[in-house]
């Protein structure tokens, strides 16, 4: 069993294109799309790849969106495990205006599951062994999943004896934490959505994070700061890091890049800060990238000395 395994309940297959500008009530004439496959532990387990290392995805599929997204992860060599279920897989359309560059991103909800349909992933991780190392969690849940999903896959995956580490939103990350992770992955409006905090004094987020340790939600939380780098607070440490100026081509991937290289790191034996500081890179890699290409090695690598740690 790889010592990776990433958990997506609500994949999807990403279609990007360019136009010159985005206008209503006029034929649009795009240019010719890609196709990634796409989903937040997916996306996790795609990055992986890029920067060296192996997971295996697990997700369900159905229809002919279903097909294409097994066939781009094969065409990728990312090891997955697919189950099929009645609906069809989701299919996203992410935009480029090209004369302002902002990406217009339309993300569909997915297959409604039936209560005989999402059950099958905490059966299937209870049966792991043996039990990955890290158990990724990541992504929106499909109509049909239970709010409290990612509270009872954390609960097995404590039992089978995996970190679960999550990265997620809205009600499925407050009933999450309740359970208790070994990682969470908050955006800054997460976190502050989490705890019931308005936007304010930016002094605060390193007290307000190791709050969120002290009460049994996380063993470590790492909270994403975009473009400013990352702020990681554990029982016994804390950090900020300043991420490197890179030239923005998409935002699309970088939190699961981000995600990624820190997973990484952590399974071939790095510290928590050198973890933390590879996924800031691999995260600012992923942003000089088009559409929902992820992170590349090369740049990750280049980017990981200029990771710096910041006083703020």
């Amino acid at each position: 069993m790889a010592s990776i395994v990433t958990i997506t309940m609500n994949p999807a297959v990403d279609e990007s294109t360019n136009v010159p500008y985005v206008l209503p009530d006029r034929k649009l004439r795009c240019q010719a799309p890609t196709y990634e496959a796409g989903g937040g532990g997916i996306n996790v387990a795609r990055a992986i790849r890029k920067l060296g290392g192996d997971a295996l995805a697990w997700f369900p599929v159905g229809g002919p969106a279903g097909a294409r997204l097994t066939g781009l992860l094969d065409a990728e060599g990312v090891p997955h495990s697919a189950v099929q279920v009645t609906g069809w897989t989701r299919e996203n359309l992410n935009v480029l205006e090209e004369v302002s560059g902002r990406q217009f991103r339309f993300c569909m909800p997915g297959p409604t599951l039936g209560d005989h349909e999402w059950p099958v992933a905490l059966d299937w991780v209870s049966r792991l062994r043996p039990a990955p190392a890290f158990l990724v969690a990541s992504g929106s849940l499909p109509p049909g999943v239970p709010d409290d999903f990612y509270a009872r896959l954390a609960a097995v995956g404590r039992q089978i004896g995996s970190r679960v580490v999550l990265d997620t939103s809205g009600t499925p990350l407050t009933r999450a934490v309740e359970t208790g992770v070994y990682l969470l992955k908050p955006s800054l409006h997460e976190f502050r959505t989490l705890l019931g905090e308005s936007d304010g004094d930016e002094a605060r987020l390193a007290s307000l994070a190791s709050t969120v340790v002290k009460r049994g939600w996380c063993e470590v939380l790492v909270l994403s700061l975009g473009a400013a780098g990352a702020l990681w607070v554990s029982a016994s440490a804390q950090g900020r890091l300043a991420s490197p100026p890179v030239r923005v081509k998409s935002s699309v991937g970088a939190g699961d890049s981000m995600v990624a290289g820190i997973v990484l790191a952590l399974a071939q034996g790095q510290p928590l800060d050198e973890a933390v500081r590879f996924g800031v890179a691999a995260g600012a890699a992923a942003v000089m990238n088009p559409g929902t290409a992820l992170c590349r090695r090369e740049d990750a690598d280049r980017l990981y000395p200029q990771v710096m740690a910041s006083p703020g």
